[in-house]
């Protein structure tokens, strides 16, 4: 991913912020020789104070022996996209049609070690760690090795706890574009209102300088 000094992150709080209320994107794990990398989207519990996220996925998963082999892997989590048409981001000395296209995104990408969970206690308090964060209300009957509901269900899954070694981040919002422009391509997103729009559209105003 390509990171342009106008795309970095502002400070660290501003990736960590974006990724907290987001808990869904793709792990890509390197394959196995003469094998593409497997790319599996899932839901994830990040940690920020532990480093660390936690997962879990079905033991019949196919890319347990790519994980086994090589754990270094990466959790990439994408959001707040929508296409930027030419015109909107024309110069103003040329003709709208001579504008390019770009796209707007925010990502981070979390280079990990995976360590793999199987004990069943282990995993019992990984799932109870991931019901924590996305049932904080409760309602889900608590997860324990040989107790109803879910310890039954324990064999058929494993765990994942990715430690995480390094962070990228991008927030490709027309950084280095001068205020005029930036201010026509706030008021396309606003117009347009479709999906990703008002997001993309705050990221852009709040990013840069007042327009």
């Amino acid at each position: 991913m390509l990171i342009h000094p106008w795309d970095a992150p502002q400070d660290d709080s501003e990736w960590r912020h974006w990724l907290a209320v987001r808990d869904f994107g793709q792990l890509a794990v390197n394959g196995l020789p003469g094998d593409p990398p497997w790319v599996q989207p899932l839901h994830f519990a990040y940690d920020a104070e532990r480093g660390e996220a936690v997962t879990h996925l079905a033991r019949p998963n196919p890319l347990w022996a790519a994980l086994e082999a090589d754990p270094q892997v990466v959790l990439s989590v994408v959001d707040d996209h929508a296409y930027i048409p030419g015109p909107w981001q024309a110069p103003a000395d040329a003709p709208p049609e001579h504008g390019t296209p770009t796209s707007f995104y925010a990502a981070v990408q979390l280079r990990c070690t995976a360590h793999l969970v199987d004990d069943p206690d282990a995993k019992a308090v990984l799932l109870n760690r991931q019901l924590g964060h996305f049932q904080p209300e409760g309602g889900s009957a608590r997860v324990a090795a040989g107790e109803v509901p879910y310890g039954r269900l324990l064999s058929g899954i494993r765990g994942i706890r990715l430690e995480v070694s390094g962070v990228r981040a991008k927030f490709k919002y027309a950084g280095h574009r001068p205020a005029e422009t930036r201010e026509r391509i706030a008021a396309g997103l606003d117009a347009r209102g479709g999906p990703g729009d008002a997001a993309a559209r705050e990221h852009l105003l709040r990013r840069g300088p007042a327009i």
